[in-house]
């Protein structure tokens, strides 16, 4: 593949749970190359522990989870789209089973019959999110990336990065069509052309454009900054959701405490022991996400403090150990012992609710462009996304868009002979520090402007940074070969203005964007869209 202008029938940027479960569903008829920045099992599916909510327990019902999919988007969710997502999810649990993924299951009754074990996490009126013990993506990830590697007509190139994608429109040509794109080989540094028919975006969130993040160093935002400049509409950037509980430790890297530990009992707590979230919302540590991250963030301000503790060691040892093995030799290492001790948590960016938009076949704004999983906005999170239903998202849209792809697969030609990356203008930069430099303020700024309360005030500061950011970036990336650093910090910055803009623009306060200037919800909800000009 590193010929220079390989070709493929379908190129997937990005090899978390979209991007690997879209290319198994067409590698059968088609050839496909899936991209992965680093190494394959990198991206963020590999971190989610709690699992894939999923309607299966006799008790539960499809309208009783597009319901609390609804209540928890605060008014701006896709009905058709929530409803067509939720009715999916058995048959992709299905499919998954058949990939082997072992789905944690218990023993009912006393024939030695066994079901899956359905958990409950924030949000959810029933148990219906199955599980691989806490380790649900990493089970997922190692299962979808052993079969890929095993199938004869996919491609996995590790350690590449797309700088961009192409595009009829950027060369000129009429409409806007994708071609394929230039990608950055981490090894040799050198650009190369890969012309494919399809092109999928499955790149993940953004999480790294803030300080504190659960997220992988990986998850900066390329797909949504790429498609942007290639001509896609974005929408709901400013909804980004802060996973309330990650772990307190200046080693841990947020290590993520899953949602599942509150469903299964664990309390908040204040550091004299108090518990305090049924002071902001009568479900307590059952409360949607946005509303447990705002609370803990105000007790933590009024207080001064650090960190909130989470504390579930009043279950029996045994119970915290056969449901949370992960978490608990996790904590242990950081000298935490949860069977008997609360744990300091504080809240982090984790999931990115907008997005590139798309309808429910994945499509984009841009001809033969797919946008699956968390870098696609489908109208099925709204203005905050319901534990569990990421990976179901990707899932479903991964499935709807390989059908999509394959329907059309025999009336798009392979693009022909595309221009070559042009370096002939461009010098080695001495000057990496600048990359360093803005990387670290870019998400300061982010952190203490664009965080989980925000003010017009806070956000138009951060509005002068970003733009100050762009030029310089703009001017470092036009005269210098590009890096795997330069091209993060390029689409980190596209990201953060297109957060900003969004914020600025939404003049209430609704599901995960919290602003002191407009503190009630406007009796009629909006997406914010915004459209690149191109």
């Amino acid at each position: 593949m590193n010929k220079a202008q390989a070709e493929c029938d379908v190129l997937v940027i990005g090899s978390g749970a979209a991007g690997l479960s879209l290319a198994l569903m067409l590698a059968d008829k088609m050839k496909v190359v899936v991209l992965s920045k680093a190494l394959l099992d990198s991206g963020s599916t590999q971190y989610a522990q709690g699992g894939i909510s999923v309607v299966m327990g006799e008790d539960d019902s499809v309208a009783a989870h597009v319901q609390d999919t609804l209540i928890a988007g605060a008014g701006l969710c896709d009905p058709s789209i929530v409803e067509f997502t939720v009715e999916n999810g058995p048959e992709r649990i299905a499919w998954l089973i058949e990939q082997g993924v072992p789905f944690t299951q218990e023993a009912i009754g006393e024939d030695g019959k066994t079901t899956y074990h359905l958990t409950r996490e924030g949000g959810h009126s029933h148990r219906r999110v199955i599980h691989v013990e806490d380790a649900t993506g990493r089970a997922v990830a190692t299962t979808l990336t052993d079969r890929a590697r095993q199938h004869p007509n996919i491609s996995l190139l590790e350690r590449h990065i797309v700088v961009d994608l192409i595009t009829t429109h950027k060369l000129g040509q009429g409409g806007n069509r994708c071609l394929g794109a230039y990608v950055y080989d981490r090894e040799s540094a050198q650009v190369s052309v890969l012309r494919s028919r399809f092109v999928v975006l499955a790149t993940g969130g953004a999480g790294k454009v803030y300080l504190y993040t659960s997220n992988p160093d990986v998850a900066t935002g390329d797909g949504i900054a790429m498609a942007w400049r290639a001509g896609c509409r974005v929408a709901n950037m400013e909804f980004i959701q802060f996973h309330p509980t990650c772990l307190y430790h200046p080693e841990a890297k947020s290590f993520l405490i899953s949602e599942a530990v509150r469903g299964e009992g664990g309390r908040l707590l204040l550091p004299d022991g108090s518990s305090f979230m049924q002071n902001f919302d009568p479900r307590g540590e059952l409360a949607p996400r946005d509303i447990v991250a705002r609370a803990i963030d105000h007790e933590m301000k009024r207080l001064g403090g650090d960190c909130v503790f989470l504390d579930i060691s009043h279950q029996p040892a045994d119970f915290i150990l056969a449901h949370f093995p992960n978490i608990y030799n996790r904590c242990l290492e950081f000298g935490y012992d949860m069977t008997y001790q609360p744990i300091p948590v504080v809240p982090a960016a984790h999931y990115t609710c907008g997005g590139v938009m798309t309808d429910r076949y994945g499509r984009t704004d841009v001809e033969n462009l797919y946008a699956v999983g968390e870098v696609a906005h489908t109208g099925l999170h709204g203005a905050n996304r319901m534990a569990s239903n990421s990976l179901l998202e990707c899932l479903v849209f991964a499935h709807s868009a390989s059908q999509d792809i394959l329907q059309k697969a025999d009336q798009v030609s392979m693009p022909p002979e595309l221009p070559q990356w042009d370096e002939s203008r461009v010098t080695d930069s001495d000057e990496e520090v600048v990359v360093s430099h803005n990387w670290d303020e870019l998400r300061h700024f982010m952190w203490d402007y664009v965080g989980i309360v925000r003010s017009k005030k806070r956000l138009q500061r951060a509005r002068r940074r970003v733009e100050l950011l762009e030029s310089e970036i703009e001017e470092y990336y036009s005269n210098f070969r590009v890096s795997n650093d330069l091209i993060e910090l390029r689409n980190l910055v596209q990201v953060a203005d297109l957060i900003i803009r969004s914020a600025l623009l939404r003049h209430e306060s609704r599901g995960l964007h919290f602003t002191l200037d407009y503190p009630d919800t406007l009796p009629v909800a909006a997406n914010t869209i915004l459209t690149p000009e191109l």
